[in-house]
This record gives structure tokens, C-alpha cells and sequence, in this order.
């Protein structure tokens, strides 16, 4: 089957995509730290120097979020940033608000108690002693914008790491869990960075992290 190609703008007759809202009552909490429901597998950020962030799409379009990164050398400061980028996202993705909040943390896996456990624009977060090895595990909200009121399912939503290291070749693999379908680097020389055809589409490996902007398209559970 041809991949699909992602287009994130109003097509001429089409309605225009509008944000999704969140079910009432939905209360599920993200695993806490260290707890992934599968085992770890060796690669970037997690036995080599990288990120892996897994992203589980929600059926309200917020996704539950797991960022492994292994950083070259130790921090004692984390700059966060919510994966927005001004005219670098596309059409009516320039119109979303994330957000990150129920945000865990675990240093050299010691889990770092949090004052503050939400990121809306950027944000320096001071660790107690300096750390190579980083999981962070939070909801990201606001990033999705649905495609039509009558497919309230097909929808396209921004990607990024929460954590802006220093070291901007840090590699950087996006996956999502389910319901993929096209995705879109806008920072990168070629664009398009799905790989292979759905149901079995993934996003290219080993984006350097600068640039580890990922628009995806997809189904929503």
C-alpha cells in the first residue's frame, strides 16, 4: 500500500479540523517512573548516548509520554521546552497549546521528588547532584488538532523531546505506539521521515535532537 501523505491544512470543501476535548471522568495516571509495563531494550538512551521517546496516543488526544535519555556527559540543570516551534509547525498546528504536566523524573535512577510537575513554554530544572542517565514520564496535552467532526478519530499532532541538552547531534528516536499513519519532520533537509507503510510505519531513527521536530498524522484509539 503507498504511504499516506499527511496534510495538515484545510483542503478545499473540507471542514476545518477543531481541537480535541478531553472525556470526562478520565482520571487513568501515567505509570509512575521505572515501572514500564515492557522491558528495556539497549540503544540510544537507555545503554548508548540519545533519547527514545515513546508517545501512547489517549483517546482524547493528550498522549501518555516515557523520555529515556543518555547524555554524553553529567548535568546538574535540565532545560525543558513543550514541543512548540512558531512558524516551524505547520498550518493549524501553529494554533496548539502544550502542555506536560503530571511530570515524574528519575536521575541515575533515583526518583527526584518535584515541586512542580508541569511544563507549559520552557523551564530549567535544577537536579540535587549532576546525572548522566534521565527518564522523564508525563502527559502531553494540547498538541493535536483533529482533521474533521466527521473522522474525529483521524488526527495530527506535534512531537519533541521535553529535555533541550546541550549536545544538539544528541540522536533521537520518535515512536508511537498505535494508530500511525504519516509523519513529517519540518526541521530536517527531507521532510518526510515515516519509514515503511502502515500498520507497520515507524519515524526515522537517530534524528539529532535540534531537529527531532515530528508532526505526525494518525488514528486515535
Amino acid at each position: 500500500m503507498a504511504a499516506l501523505i499527511l496534510v495538515l491544512g484545510g483542503c478545499s470543501g473540507e471542514p476545518e479540523p477543531v481541537p480535541p476535548s478531553p472525556e470526562v471522568g478520565d482520571t487513568e495516571a501515567i505509570p509512575p517512573p521505572g515501572q514500564s509495563e515492557t522491558p528495556e531494550t539497549p540503544g540510544p538512551g537507555v545503554t548508548a548516548p540519545g533519547i527514545r521517546l515513546t508517545a501512547v496516543p489517549r483517546t482524547d488526544g493528550s498522549f501518555d509520554m516515557v523520555e529515556d535519555v543518555m547524555l554524553f556527559a553529567p548535568v546538574d540543570v535540565l532545560q525543558l521546552q513543550v514541543p512548540t516551534s512558531g512558524e516551524q509547525l505547520p498550518g493549524l498546528m501553529t494554533k496548539t497549546a502544550p502542555r506536560a504536566s503530571d511530570l515524574q523524573l528519575l536521575a541515575d535512577d533515583h526518583e527526584i521528588p518535584l515541586e512542580a510537575t508541569t511544563v507549559e513554554t520552557t523551564r530549567d530544572l535544577p537536579l540535587p547532584s549532576a546525572a548522566t542517565k534521565i527518564r522523564l514520564t508525563y502527559r502531553l496535552t494540547g498538541t493535536t488538532v483533529r482533521r474533521t467532526p466527521q473522522r474525529p478519530e483521524r488526527a495530527a499532532a506535534a512531537l519533541r523531546p521535553l529535555i533541550m541538552p546541550a549536545e544538539s547531534t544528541l540522536p533521537t528516536t520518535v515512536s508511537v505506539s498505535a494508530g500511525l499513519l504519516n509523519a513529517v519532520c519540518p526541521l530536517l533537509p527531507e521532510t518526510r521521515c515515516a519509514v515503511g507503510d502502515p500498520p507497520a510505519l515507524t519515524i526515522r531513527p537517530d534524528i539529532p535532537v535540534a531537529e527531532a521536530l515530528v508532526v505526525i498524522q494518525l488514528d486515535l484509539p
